[in-house]
């Protein structure tokens, strides 16, 4: 048996994928479009049925690379939770 390797498609190429499908394109054209079969453009179309997934954003309570960096630097230097936690403007559970 023939196994066939799985096609991987970049951000730009799904940005591309669902620019298409807006426009009208059938699954076959679009699938022509990237040399692949209109399959393996359906599964990353049905996910979402069709409608195209609002863009991944981070939540603005998250901690940020620099708070990260911040407290993985006070953590080292022997400075308690609590005090890394004043010093950020957060919680300290979410220090912890």
């Amino acid at each position: 048996m023939k196994y066939r390797t799985r096609n991987y498609y970049t951000d730009s190429q799904k940005a591309l994928m669902w620019e298409r499908w807006k426009e009208g394109w059938t699954l076959h054209q679009i699938g022509q479009l990237f040399d692949r079969p209109h399959t393996s453009i359906q599964n990353i179309l049905v996910k979402t049925g069709g409608i195209r997934p609002p863009e991944r954003c981070r939540s603005a309570t998250a901690l940020t690379l620099f708070e990260r960096e911040e407290i993985s630097l006070a953590i080292v230097a022997g400075e308690s939770i609590r005090s890394i936690a004043a010093r950020l403007g957060r919680a300290p559970s979410t220090i912890s």
